[in-house]
């Protein structure tokens, strides 16, 4: 899945059980539309925790940086609908990440997602991407795997929005992000106990403790294959 631009969102939260199916209605059916409707937004995915647990992983990826403070990005953040009233604060444990692409390889939607949250230290970043690069470079053709990417979050000097006052003001930020697709849970698995192990990036820069997630793909669409459902109003949209 190579990202179709130079910045993206990645976004990861919890949803109680209760809620879920609720939740995956409305991202689906108003958020994905609202959001792809937005001027520079290309593709979003959603990717549900792999175990069954309450996690989800959110990508949206953007054709320009400017576009995470465009005017109408702004907007809508600043005036969410009332069904996005109801359920923003049903997202937990929110951290939201608003980046740069640094590195992106491979050129497939896949099954599933591996996530990592890092950082590093400060006189080893060039290090530290150097050796994703080349592992990059070499992965995306191994069986199992179809992508690799490296996200840098640069948050945007914007005040804080109505939406993220809804979850309480306290979203989270990652540092640095990778991400790697591909049809193997085994493959992905692995590389967490090889190339991507805490103990392999330490040695080439990283800093302190490593967050990771595995993900299976739940929906994702590009910008055109939601124009009709954006024309719906959300109250004409129902769960029957």
């Amino acid at each position: 899945m190579s990202l179709l631009g130079e910045a993206a969102i990645a976004m990861w939260w919890d949803i109680d059980p209760s809620i879920r199916r609720e939740f995956e209605h409305w991202h689906s059916h108003e958020h994905f539309p609202e959001r792809l409707s937005i001027p520079g937004f290309l593709r979003g995915s959603r990717w549900a925790q792999v175990d069954g647990g309450k996690g989800f992983f959110i990508m949206y990826e953007l054709d320009l940086y400017a576009s995470l403070s465009s005017p109408h990005y702004l907007e809508r953040l600043n005036k969410p609908t009332p069904w996005s009233t109801k359920l923003m604060p049903y997202h937990i444990n929110m951290v939201r990440s608003q980046c740069r692409v640094l590195e992106s390889r491979g050129g497939a939607t896949a099954s599933y997602a591996l996530t990592l949250r890092l950082s590093p230290k400060s006189e080893k970043e060039s290090d530290l991407r150097k050796y994703l690069k080349t592992f990059f470079d070499k992965t995306v053709w191994q069986a199992g795997i179809t992508a690799a990417h490296l996200l840098h979050t640069q948050t945007p000097a914007i005040a804080q929005t109505k939406e993220q006052e809804i979850r309480g003001g306290n979203d989270q930020t990652a540092d640095w992000i990778v991400v790697v697709t591909g049809y193997e849970t085994e493959a992905l698995n692995t590389l967490l106990k090889t190339d991507l192990s805490e103990r392999a990036l330490a040695k080439v820069g990283a800093d302190g403790p490593l967050v990771s997630g595995l993900y299976s793909l739940s929906y994702t669409a590009m910008a055109s294959d939601v124009q009709d459902i954006a024309q719906l109003r959300p109250d004409k949209v129902s769960l029957n």
